[in-house]
C-alpha cells in the first residue's frame, strides 16, 4: 500500500475531499468520515461522472503516493480511508485508523 500511488477526489470550491460517512452525523457528533482513495486517475473520474455528473465540473482529482495517506488522515482527522474497488457500482474497502 505505501508503494502504490492513489487518487482523490477534491471539491474545487472549499477543497474539501470526498468522503463516504457510514452513519448519519448529528449536532454532537462529529464525523470527518472516511476518504476515498482509488487506485487509477480514470477510476476516480468514472466515479464522479457516474454518481455525481450533474456536478462532477465542481471537482478535481489529485494523486498521492501511499507513503502520504496517514499523514492526510492525521491532518483531516479522518475516521479511516475507503479504497474503492469498483467505481460504478460503488464497492469500497473501509480501512479504519
Amino acid at each position: 500500500m505505501l508503494t502504490q500511488t492513489y487518487y482523490l477526489v477534491r471539491s474545487r470550491a472549499d477543497g474539501q475531499y470526498l468522503v463516504a460517512r457510514l452513519s448519519q452525523p448529528t449536532p454532537d457528533v462529529v464525523d470527518p468520515g472516511y476518504v476515498l482513495l482509488f487506485r487509477e486517475h480514470f477510476e476516480a473520474l468514472t466515479y464522479l461522472n457516474t454518481h455525481g455528473r450533474d456536478i462532477a465540473d465542481r471537482f478535481a482529482v489529485e494523486s498521492i503516493p501511499g507513503t502520504q495517506v496517514e499523514s492526510l488522515m492525521k491532518r483531516w482527522n479522518f475516521t479511516g480511508i475507503g479504497v474503492v474497488e469498483d467505481p460504478i457500482p460503488p464497492k469500497v474497502a473501509f480501512l479504519a485508523r
